[in-house]
């Protein structure tokens, strides 16, 4: 892969999430879930142990983010070429189960019901590059494009594929990557948080929002935690690369203490229940009428 390669790497001096590390700062200004579509897949998947038989469909998260810099894009969903080309959704992945509309791009479309126009997006985090997640990276090329260096190194080699990374999402010689190697702040107010285990670079994101709209704050588990059932019992996901349950079970562990030092909600990353929920809830606090 070639492209711009940018190393973003944790504070030496203070830690990004270190008490007291927001001081007269500013935070996130507004926050909007998307649904960038759904998934029907085994609940063993998202959940250790689940019984094999016992299938779920799940949201396809997408969080906007309003920062000091602009609109920030927290994953992109599928990639929709491949899912409606037949000959492409036979090479990539045969088995998956995406529910997304017969036409149009679901990710334009969620951020025009939000009332935001895909070049508003001034950066995109991606939490991992699972085709759920990093699907709609090309409509953001020449944009900052922050990652964990492990998941990218990760993705670029041919075991990927056989955890559902596929380079035709991501390998773009035209995309800005800023790579980080551990936790770091990536725009003011949000921190990305290396959590990995359900792939090898998976991060999570702290959510400070700024005093001006009343504080307070998020932390997104995204795949780190996929359903309630995860942090609420303290289970691993059932999908992991490379770790233990055990290690997954220490990284929902680290994001439930980081969650509480802040009274902040964890927020799981597909759950059915609570996405949509909070998804009202976030527009009714912000006044943005979402259509749709």
């Amino acid at each position: 892969m070639s492209g711009q390669d940018v190393t973003v790497r944790p504070r030496r001096r203070r830690h990004p999430l270190e008490k007291g590390s927001r001081m007269a700062r500013s935070g996130v200004h507004e926050v909007v879930l998307l649904t960038l579509g759904w998934a029907d897949l085994p609940k063993a998947v998202s959940v250790e142990g689940a019984p094999p038989e016992q299938r779920m469909r799940e949201p396809v998260p997408g969080v906007l983010l309003l920062t000091d810099g602009g609109w920030l894009l927290l994953d992109t969903g599928f990639n929709t070429a491949y899912l409606r080309d037949p000959a492409l959704r036979r090479r990539f992945d045969p088995h998956l189960s995406a529910v997304i509309p017969a036409e149009g791009e679901p990710l334009e479309q969620a951020l025009a019901d939000a009332g935001i126009d895909v070049d508003d997006v001034h950066a995109v985090g991606l939490s991992h590059l699972h085709l759920d997640h990093a699907g709609g990276l090309r409509h953001f090329t020449g944009r900052p494009v922050h990652c964990q260096r492990r998941e990218l190194h990760f993705g670029l080699t041919p075991e990927a594929e056989q955890h559902d990374i596929f380079r035709i999402d991501f390998d773009d010689p035209a995309h800005d990557w800023r790579l980080a190697d551990g936790d770091v702040e990536i725009a003011p107010g949000v921190t990305a948080v290396l959590t990995a285990g359900h792939t090898p670079g998976h991060q999570s994101f702290v959510v400070d929002l700024d005093d001006s709209v009343g504080g307070g704050g998020l932390v997104l588990a995204f795949d780190a935690a996929v359903l309630t059932e995860n942090i609420e019992q303290e289970v691993s996901v059932g999908g992991r690369v490379h770790a233990t349950p055990e290690e997954c079970v220490e990284q929902i562990r680290r994001l439930k203490s980081l969650a509480a030092a802040r009274g902040y909600p964890l927020v799981p990353g597909h759950d059915p229940a609570v996405w949509p929920v909070l998804a009202r809830e976030l527009a009714g606090r912000f006044g943005r009428t979402q259509r749709g």
